[in-house]
């Protein structure tokens, strides 16, 4: 009783099996080229010419295909006109209105600021306890027992 096997290879194993059977049968072919008749062996050199030439051209062929390909929008990008210079402007508008945004941004937060500290100051000026009172370590304890 034979068991029907099948063996699958990984592509490196299969490549290399190619390879092998390829030597084998180009080593083959060449002892029996030498024992064929002349005709015969013209023709099989003119075979292997042809058959040479369309290997090159379809290996051009696909390098060819994944040559990158520039694409130009015409004539006025080719020769450098203005409207190349506008649309660089206009990519660059965006960039330097966010830097303006974050700029006013940063203005008005100083303002606040500003006016938060002149408002404690006024406050502080203004109260009839002296400044130097708010640094006096009994008036923290003072305000403690104070607001409980």
């Amino acid at each position: 009783m034979t068991k029907n096997t099948t063996s699958t290879f990984s592509l490196p194993d299969r490549d290399g099996l190619e390879a092998r059977f390829g030597v084998r049968v180009a080593s083959m072919l060449g002892e029996r080229a030498q024992s064929t008749a002349p005709d015969i062996g013209e023709r099989l050199r003119f075979a292997r010419e042809q058959a040479l030439s369309r290997a090159q051209a379809a290996r051009r062929q696909v390098q060819l295909a994944t040559a990158p390909v520039l694409v130009s929008r015409g004539r006025s990008a080719a020769l450098g006109s203005p409207l190349g210079w506008w649309f660089k402007l206009g990519s660059a508008a965006p960039l330097a209105l966010l830097v303006l945004g974050l700029a006013g941004i940063a203005h008005v937060h100083d303002k606040a600021q500003i006016a938060a500290v002149a408002e404690v100051d006024a406050a502080l000026l203004s109260d009839d306890l002296p400044p130097d009172a708010y640094t006096d370590p009994g008036f923290a304890e003072y305000l403690k027992t104070t607001r409980e």
